[in-house]
C-alpha cells in the first residue's frame, strides 16, 4: 500500500498499533475507515495493553471506557 498521509510521519509517532505488518500504520484516514467497515475502532482508542488483545470492538470499548 502506497502510503499518501502529509501527516504519516507525526501519525507514526502516536500509533499503538502491534498488528505486525499492517498497512494502514500511519495512515489515520485509511485505519479509520478500514476498521468501521469491520465495525471496530483503531488500535489508537484503546489502552496498549487492550489494544494487544486486538480485541477491537464497540463492546470492547464500552467495557473499557464505560
Amino acid at each position: 500500500m502506497a502510503v499518501n498521509c502529509e501527516n504519516y510521519d507525526e501519525n507514526l509517532k502516536f500509533c499503538n498499533c502491534t498488528y505486525p505488518g499492517c498497512p494502514h500504520k500511519g495512515n489515520c484516514c485509511s485505519c479509520i475507515r478500514y476498521h468501521l467497515k469491520r465495525k471496530e475502532l483503531p488500535a489508537c482508542c484503546f489502552p496498549d495493553g487492550v489494544e494487544k488483545t486486538y480485541d477491537r470492538t464497540f463492546d470492547k470499548f464500552i467495557e473499557v471506557y464505560g
